[in-house]
């Protein structure tokens, strides 16, 4: 799944603040409480009986209406974005949200309000290692209906790009870059939602704005407006007089920026894709979001991660000089050829080693097993994951040289595909406790071309070579 960057994080107090919901112009009261490690984002609904949690999951997405709104059980949350936006922006792992409507307040239809409250919590680092979606070739999402398109490519950070073209007047095309996560406060947070003038009269019509003073929401006049639609709007705003600015909204506001319609859509994004429940390293270009298709793509990834995460493929880079070649391979372990069935290692930390085999046609035993179909013994696809395995026991021992390792049990072993001359074997082993008094207990995966072909729990001992 990916290399292990830093530690997840949470915050230290809890913190509320309170607003109107931007649909249901209900006053809601928002609760930012610490959570244990592995939470993800939580909303919890503390206005209904047993307080029921819906998590913040892209499976609960029903619709994209105004806003990313989510359903478990027959409970939702509506307009989830802007306050999920906040939580990635300033790197929260772990939070729970306590809400007393069915949807967060909008306080001025961005992210600022949320990152403030957050801030003053206190953000704290917790023990737990965080998981990470290391994007390592491009994926996409297209709706041909719109236009709208997403894609993500690999990348050392987690950056998003968005370019929004809505073919008005008003609004062009407009582009926003966000280079890294530590920029989204003083670049992204404030920017906020908007509509266009023909947008507020239908939602004015259906009485869906009822929180929506013109205070949260940059409204973008791309008709003409007429009397009847100003008198609308001074009494949907409370306001005496309202007029066009120059530059084509509404006068109950000013620009944060002129682009901002733009970083708004960005934030959109990264609130929608924080839905995945995972960190992403990978560059996002987004042209034409909106929260369909942001979703959508979030479904795709989801799936992509839940297949790798089943599967477990390490990800190796042969480019790279190997860890451990063949000669330091002998230096620790007594196995010699023919019966050394491990070729290099990549990867090998304190609880997991990677290690490879190219299985050749040359190889002793194709000689008798089966040599009209040659195929890899199972048992010796096994040897070869213990052989894997015994560099990372006998690394726990200062003089690897004087020691052997031997099999106690073997557990759980799957063949799921043949091995066959031409492949090129992946071992991943994995310890599964502390190892004491000499005990070691892995579990042991074998890939080829990403997929799983054998797996096995190994248990061996470390014994002094006499």
């Amino acid at each position: 799944m990916g290399e292990i960057l830093s530690k997840q994080q949470t915050i230290k107090n809890e913190v509320s603040l309170k607003g109107v919901g931007l649909h249901t112009g209900k006053e809601v009261t928002l609760t930012f409480k610490p959570a244990a490690e592995n939470t993800g984002y939580v909303f919890k609904r503390m206005d209904l009986e047993n307080q029921p949690i819906i998590e913040a999951d892209v499976a609960y997405v029903v619709n994209t209406q105004r806003g990313t709104n989510l359903e478990k059980d027959g409970i939702t949350i509506q307009t989830s974005e802007h306050v999920l936006a906040a939580c990635v922006g300033l790197e929260i792992d772990n939070v729970i949200m306590e809400l007393n409507a069915s949807e967060p307040p909008i306080m001025d239809g961005s992210s600022k309000f949320f990152v403030e409250a957050l801030e003053e919590a206190g953000i704290v680092a917790q023990e737990a290692e965080r998981d990470e979606f290391i994007v390592n070739e491009v994926i996409c999402y297209k709706d041909d209906v719109t236009g709208s398109e997403l894609i993500i490519m690999p990348s050392e950070t987690y950056q998003v790009t968005t370019m929004v073209d809505f073919g008005t007047k008003v609004l062009g095309t407009q582009n926003a870059t966000l280079n890294k996560l530590s920029d989204f406060k003083s670049e992204i947070a404030d920017a906020r939602t908007f509509s266009f003038l023909h947008e507020i009269e239908t939602l004015l019509e259906h009485g869906l704005i009822k929180g929506g003073d013109l205070n949260n929401a940059i409204v973008y006049v791309d008709k003409e407006l007429s009397p009847a639609t100003m008198a609308k709007l001074r009494t949907a705003f409370k306001k005496d007089n309202i007029s066009v600015k120059p530059n084509g909204i509404l006068d109950n506001l000013t620009l944060h920026y002129p682009n901002e319609a733009a970083r708004h859509k960005l934030l959109d994004v990264l609130g929608d894709l924080a839905l995945i429940g995972t960190r992403i390293r990978g560059k996002v270009i987004a042209t034409k979001p909106g929260h369909e298709v942001n979703t959508q793509f979030a479904k795709k990834l989801a799936r992509i991660i839940k297949t790798e995460r089943r599967n477990n493929v390490p990800k190796i880079d042969f480019d790279k000089a190997p860890l451990m070649d063949v000669n330091d391979i002998m230096n620790i372990l007594p196995h010699r050829p023919p019966f050394l069935l491990v070729d290099k290692i990549y990867s090998l930390t304190p609880t997991c080693v990677i290690g490879m085999k190219n299985v050749t046609m040359n190889e002793p035993f194709f000689v008798g097993h089966f040599p009209g179909k040659p195929v890899m013994p199972g048992v010796l696809q096994v040897e070869a994951m213990a052989q894997t395995g015994g560099i990372l026991a006998l690394k726990s021992v200062p003089d690897p040289e004087n020691y052997l390792t031997f099999f106690m049990k073997i557990d759980n072993v799957k063949f799921k595909q043949q091995v066959v001359p031409g492949d090129t074997l992946i071992f991943k082993l994995e310890l599964l406790a502390p190892i004491r008094r000499g005990i070691c207990q892995m579990q042991g995966y074998a890939y080829v071309n990403g997929k799983l072909v054998t797996e096995a729990i190994l248990m061996a001992q470390i014994v002094k070579n006499k």
